[in-house]
């Protein structure tokens, strides 16, 4: 049971996505900061006790990444809907995500499995750094700005910059191990076996 612990706590992220979406939407803020909080914390737990145990398991290679995306992108979403942030944001994000789709998807049943590097891992580490930056100024404005106090810089807008540059160097370096590295050579070797079995 416990090697399943992984992919439990990833099936779990899935399901603090609609939270995510309720809270944001009725501008509760803090609420928002919390789910996400834990929702990254799962991701930590699980990404850490399939390495500690060696529970690593296709499943959790494909959907892990893919929970953590989903989430991003949902709160993205959301805040482009509000305003916040640029639609041309979201644009390169889901430009990114149709082709990580369209490679997993052209090398599925080729024995190759897509799994996340520190590359793609960054990019959501500072997406979230981003949205976290973005919701505790939300708050912050809701809150203090009537009181007389000051607004805390829009920093959080530097960290989505960033991060879209993180992006479009992740999908540069998938393809290069989708197609370079990974299917290219696969077919190679594939062709080399029907070549030596005749």
């Amino acid at each position: 049971m416990f090697k399943h612990v992984p992919n439990i706590l990833t099936i779990i992220r899935f399901l603090l996505i609609p939270l995510l979406v309720y809270y944001a939407i009725e501008d509760d803020y803090v609420a928002t900061i919390i789910v996400l909080t834990i929702s990254g914390i799962t991701d930590i737990l699980d990404g850490f006790i399939a390495r500690k145990f060696n529970f690593i398991t296709d499943f959790g290679k494909l959907m892990d990444p893919l929970a953590d995306k989903a989430t991003q992108v949902t709160l993205l979403i959301i805040l482009a809907l509000q305003k916040i942030i640029p639609f041309w944001i979201i644009a390169i994000v889901l430009l990114k995500e149709f082709f990580m789709i369209a490679g997993a998807s052209f090398l599925y049943g080729k024995e190759l499995v897509v799994s996340s590097k520190w590359y793609g891992k960054l990019s959501t580490v500072l997406f979230y750094v981003a949205i976290v930056g973005s919701l505790f100024t939300l708050y912050w404005n809701a809150n203090f700005v009537e009181r007389g106090m000051p607004v805390i810089p829009e920093f959080a807008k530097y960290i989505y910059y960033l991060a879209v540059v993180s992006t479009i160097f992740s999908l540069a370096m998938y393809i290069k191990a989708f197609y370079v590295q990974g299917y290219l050579k696969n077919v190679i070797k594939k062709n080399n076996n029907i070549q030596k079995s005749n």
